[in-house]
């Protein structure tokens, strides 16, 4: 699973790990793992290839959330070999609208969080309507469960190093997705603010083997929000 370790709802990891086997990293500079965060989503994707491989993997299923998923995509392209299946979530392709954003909405989404005492990931991952409100308390308060081994939080630096490789993303060419074959599974929620959700629809239609999921009433979060339904329709999808 690629992201970012404090991010990602135990809902959605513990339940796929119910059945299958997970294995989460943080990226170089992130978390746990030592080192200078990268500028560019090519060069975290190689990062983690080396992580693949010196596990002793032959091939792998991946799941990747937001940056995550921008990660897996290229993993997808440069290293087929590697790679058995996809879940992409919160995310989209290279050059797609909005993307470049991201930077600004965070920094926004950050102050509005200051100013009204709040995560800022209950507006950056969540819709302002009344189940939005409620499903992002929900999955801030999950958030918080782990109490060892708790990731460090993220430095400045790394965090404005991720900043710049997604928004760099969003200014690149569009990838021909076309050479990604293995089956992809694709999600968001429908009001997705970060990375808007007809990103998702763009990345269904262009893999050849692609599905998608759409989450009513939710945002960037939306498989968060919808676990139980996402963690179903990801393990019938990885157990095809």
């Amino acid at each position: 699973m690629l992201g970012s370790q404090g991010e990602r709802d135990p809902r959605v990891v513990d339940g796929i790990a119910a059945k299958r086997r997970v294995i989460t990293f943080d990226n170089r500079g992130v978390g746990a793992s030592t080192g200078s965060t990268p500028r560019t989503i090519q060069a975290m994707a190689k990062d983690a290839v080396t992580f693949i491989r010196a596990l002793g993997f032959e091939y792998v299923d991946l799941h990747g959330f937001s940056m995550g998923g921008m990660i897996a995509q290229v993993i997808a392209q440069t290293e087929p070999q590697l790679v058995r299946k996809l879940i992409l979530t919160g995310t989209g392709p290279a050059g797609g609208e909005g993307i470049k954003n991201v930077t600004r909405l965070s920094h926004l989404d950050t102050v509005r969080g200051l100013l009204t005492f709040q995560d800022p990931k209950q507006f950056l991952f969540f819709t302002r309507t009344a189940n939005g409100r409620r499903a992002g308390k929900e999955v801030l308060a999950r958030l918080k469960e782990r109490t060892h081994d708790r990731d460090k939080a993220i430095f400045l630096r790394s965090y404005g190093a991720q900043l710049k490789a997604i928004h760099r993303w969003g200014l690149e060419q569009p990838h021909d997705l076309s050479v990604i074959h293995q089956p992809v599974l694709v999600a968001n929620g429908e009001s997705n603010r970060m990375v808007p959700s007809k990103n998702s629809a763009d990345l269904a239609r262009r893999v050849p083997n692609g599905e998608l999921v759409i989450y009513a009433d939710a945002g960037h979060g939306g498989i968060f929000q919808f676990h139980r339904q996402f963690v179903e329709t990801a393990l019938k999808f990885l157990e095809r």
